[in-house]
């Protein structure tokens, strides 16, 4: 593997039948490419990575015994939860931030960061799906975990957190009752996004191929420090280990996308 590890793989009990993922998990930059032009607080922002995932799933991991694949790299080199044809695998601009590292860049240095980074990336991701449901015996059920920003274009976000899904939602349906059932949160349904992303993480790996999955999106906010970060692994810890004891959620069942058809390769 290369000086910069593209990716990090938390290892569990494969058995378990249940996968982590984390796209945004880091911050980081391989030395070559110093801060793509933009100043070191940059890397702190959203923009960058997001925040207060690296921990939650670090947590969530070793409380279920479940395997994690976290990428090393910082979305502003290259997002690994977009498809390698999508015009914002790369940014120009984020939030406002123009990033002088990206614009202009020549077709060899994209080609660079695609293989370089995207696909071990998600090379390690089939890799670890793979190894889990041959040693289960069944689909895995995969949990994506993100963060967005408690406010958005000067918008306060009223969610504390939102389940992301296109047209399968088997894993999304009782994600989004368990955690309403305390009542002390609002739970978004595909806010403050909408999960059908053509060529995204979810869509490669889950939705082409029938693995039952979500996305989960938690405010920064509440996973800004390692008290918030514990209080939400509680929160979240039962309520995955109740997920992944349902059969109905080892089981493939291809959904046609909201996205249009599926490529034919």
């Amino acid at each position: 593997m290369q000086d910069f590890p593209p990716f990090e793989i938390l290892s569990g009990h494969d058995e378990r039948g249940l996968v982590l993922l984390a796209d945004h998990a880091m911050n980081r930059l391989p030395d070559r490419y110093g801060g793509l032009g933009l100043p070191q607080s940059a890397f702190t922002r959203h923009i960058a990575f997001d925040i207060g995932i690296e921990g939650l799933t670090r947590q969530l991991s070793q409380r279920l015994g479940a395997p994690a694949v976290l990428g090393c790299f910082s979305r502003l080199l290259i997002d690994p939860n977009r498809g390698e044809d999508d015009p914002t695998l790369i940014m120009k601009i984020s939030d406002g931030a123009i990033v002088p590292g990206n614009h202009p860049i020549s077709a060899e240095e994209w080609n660079h960061r695609i293989e370089s980074f995207h696909r071990p990336y998600h090379q390690a991701v089939s890799q670890t799906i793979a190894a889990v449901a041959e040693a289960s015996g069944k689909a895995p059920l995969v949990l994506s975990l993100h963060s967005f920003t408690p406010v958005w274009k000067d918008v306060a976000r009223p969610w504390h957190a939102g389940v992301l899904w296109d047209s399968d939602q088997r894993t999304a349906e009782p994600l989004i009752r368990h955690l309403n059932a305390p009542g002390d949160i609002i739970v978004g349904d595909n806010e403050p996004y909408d999960g059908a992303l053509k060529g995204d993480t979810m869509y490669r790996h889950c939705m082409m191929t029938g693995t039952p999955h979500v996305l989960l999106e938690v405010r920064q906010d509440l996973i800004s420090d390692e008290a918030g970060i514990t209080a939400w692994a509680d929160r979240l810890a039962p309520i995955f280990e109740t997920l992944n004891a349902d059969p109905a959620l080892h089981r493939y069942e291809i959904h046609a996308s909201r996205t249009g058809p599926y490529p034919t390769t």
